[in-house]
């Protein structure tokens, strides 16, 4: 019986030759734990969170097309650590959950008209027969300016997000899990942001500006108010 968890999959392309180069250069360590972390790293440091960009095509949400791209939102990250692990050898899947997020950029809530991040993308890894939830998504930069508290991994225990951020304001409240998929749902996600954001132009998602300046310059407003 084959393993989808360890098999590339269409968009968790694992076979693409800029994913196993990833994962050979990164996947560093002396047992699936270490490599799994180091990983894990590597993806959430190495790419820029950027929720502006959204792509919602399958060539806009391939873990290869986040790698060459150098940044993505949660959902391609996640598909990116997936497909990673997979070409090291570790199973890996792709998971989605409803998060209400309490410190999004005004810009961004105004694009969706929410602050519910629909299925919000994690990454399931199978380590010493269990499988742990690893988020990737916030680069440390990211934390730093935004006050943050970043998601460590240590291939123990689920790494998932903070309900507060640094100074104990509301930052993430999961509302719904929607379980674990080998591959990304992408009709699925679609369909769901059809729902949430019925005035978000999906098609070309995309906005102007940059996340990393509007959410520390939102932060530095709000420190001097």
């Amino acid at each position: 019986m084959i393993d989808r968890t360890l098999q590339p999959a269409t968009m968790v392309d694992s076979d693409h030759a800029t994913v196993i180069e990833f994962a050979q250069r990164n996947a560093r360590g002396s047992d699936e734990r270490e490599r799994a972390v180091a990983l894990y790293y590597a993806v959430r440091d190495g790419l820029r969170y950027d929720p502006y960009r959204v792509d919602l095509s399958v060539h806009g949400m391939k873990a290869s097309t986040a790698l060459v791209n150098g940044y993505g939102w949660c959902v391609p990250k996640a598909a990116l650590l997936a497909a990673a692990c997979r070409a090291a050898g570790i199973a890996a899947r792709v998971g989605y959950a409803d998060v209400r997020n309490h410190l999004t950029t005004e810009r961004l809530r105004e694009n969706m008209g929410s602050d519910l991040f629909a299925w919000h993308g994690y990454t399931d890894i199978r380590l010493d027969g269990r499988w742990l939830k690893a988020t990737p998504a916030f680069n440390i930069e990211l934390c730093e300016r935004f006050g943050l508290l970043p998601l460590e991994f240590d291939g123990r225990a689920d790494s998932i997000y903070h309900p507060f951020d640094r100074t104990g304001n509301r930052h993430m409240e999961y509302v719904a899990m929607h379980g674990a998929f080998d591959d990304v749902p992408l009709q699925q996600i679609i369909d769901a942001f059809h729902v949430h954001y019925p005035n978000m132009p999906l098609e070309n998602s995309a906005q102007r500006g940059d996340f990393m300046a509007d959410a520390a310059a939102e932060r530095a407003g709000s420190s001097a108010a």
